[in-house]
């Protein structure tokens, strides 16, 4: 299962990085510290960084559908009323569009913002491969407005819609503006109530305590789980499976080194693939002359088993029925039938026992038996030798309520 060094960035903190796979689980515990000691946990994984939301606008835009490449170029002038700086001094990354709403979500930050966060990454000797926002990796739940009050910051995030990011201390007039930008299932009928999700440092629960318990009353409910090593448990899966918007985009992407040695390989994998084809074409026209001799081969044997056996009608699998009767006939099959029939009278020793499997080779027929206890073998098998039957247990062992056994069983004195 692959695995990811995730990466926290905190505005006046240390980093924070721990790894887990790409289902979630933890692999190496979080740790803070500086980030050329991460370095070495790079090798081999994917490396994805997070950046704080205070540092990353995200805004919800129609633009008519073209192509990624088109939509990049579209979506920068679409947007430049709503920025506070010039386009060209800025970086925008375009998430997927909705399919209810067929708007496009873009994040957007400084170009010199992502540059210093890069080249503090590569001069530790990290080379990512994904930067996300935090607000981004917040889990999105239908139902639930999504909290994280981190530090100053507090994001807020529906299951649909970009998320708001404002600053912890106007907390009462965030979640006024997040429940007013709820969307509503039906036009001009009010959203539906919504329970509340917190995740918060316990200093940040100690700060803003009072002011969301006046808020209780605007939810359906309010869950406060508390983070007392930061939101980086919370934010690492989402980064890990890679479901949210990257950063790296555009002329910040990058390239796998799949793709880097393409050019130079494109020849001889032409080449390997034509060899290949013709391989493969060979090896097809000489199955095809098998299966001719096969099915010649099958009707002679067929012709020999009507001539062998004129009682059997049906001539299907004729092959195997021919090979199973002269095993049956080597194996001594002709004492297979008393053998059966004294079984079936010692079973009645232990009712409760039940036949799972059995083999009959040369003369001795060996069981798999399901029963009660060790006590029910046994007493089949005592059963067996008054009958003049030579009943040996293999071995056994408890398997919940029952036992479960093997017992070979040959003509005594054979």
């Amino acid at each position: 299962m692959a695995e990811s060094l995730i990466i926290q960035l905190r505005a006046g903190e240390s980093p924070r990085w721990l790894v887990c796979n790409d289902d979630g689980q933890v692999v190496v515990d979080a740790i803070a510290g500086e980030l050329v000691q991460a370095a070495p946990l790079s090798a081999g994984r994917r490396v994805a960084v997070i950046v704080p939301a205070s540092e990353v606008l995200s805004l919800d835009t129609e633009v008519p559908a073209k192509s990624s490449a088109k939509l990049a170029q579209v979506v920068p002038f679409a947007l430049e009323e709503r920025v506070a700086d010039e386009i060209e001094n800025l970086h925008f990354a375009l998430g997927e569009r909705s399919a209810e709403t067929g708007k496009v979500n873009v994040l957007v930050v400084g170009r010199a913002r992502i540059d210093a966060w890069l080249g503090e990454l590569r001069s530790a000797g990290l080379e990512p491969q994904a930067i996300y926002s935090e607000a981004s990796l917040l889990p999105a739940m239908p139902g639930q407005l999504i909290a994280l009050l981190d530090g100053d910051s507090l994001t807020l995030r529906h299951a649909e819609g970009p998320p708001l990011v404002m600053p912890a201390l106007a907390i009462a007039d965030a979640f006024e503006m997040a429940l007013a930008a709820q969307p509503s299932p039906v036009a001009g009928l009010e959203p539906l109530p919504v329970g509340l999700l917190l995740y918060a440092g316990h200093d940040e629960w100690q700060a803003h305590q009072n002011q969301i318990d006046a808020l209780r009353e605007r939810f359906t409910g309010v869950k406060v789980q508390l983070l007392p090593h930061g939101p980086l448990s919370v934010l690492a899966p989402a980064a890990a499976s890679g479901d949210a918007v990257n950063l790296l985009q555009g002329a910040l992407a990058v390239a796998s080194p799949h793709a880097q040695g393409w050019k130079s390989w494109r020849l001889a994998a032409l080449l390997g693939a034509a060899l290949l084809c013709l391989h493969i074409g060979a090896r097809v026209f000489e199955l095809s002359q098998l299966r001719k001799q096969e099915a010649v081969l099958d009707a002679g044997i067929q012709d020999a088993f009507r001539a062998a056996m004129p009682g059997q009608q049906n001539a299907t699998n004729a092959r195997r029925r021919v090979e199973t009767r002269l095993s049956q006939i080597r194996s001594g099959g002709g004492a297979l039938l008393p053998v059966l029939a004294a079984i079936a009278t010692a079973r009645g020793a232990a009712p409760g026992a039940v036949i799972e499997g059995l083999t009959f080779r040369d003369g001795t027929l060996e069981l798999r038996i399901t029963a009660p206890d060790a006590a029910s073998l046994d007493a089949i098998g005592r059963q067996l030798r008054a009958a003049n039957w030579q009943a040996d247990i293999l071995g056994g062992s408890a398997n919940g309520d029952a036992y479960r056994g093997r017992l070979q069983i040959r003509r005594a004195g054979a």
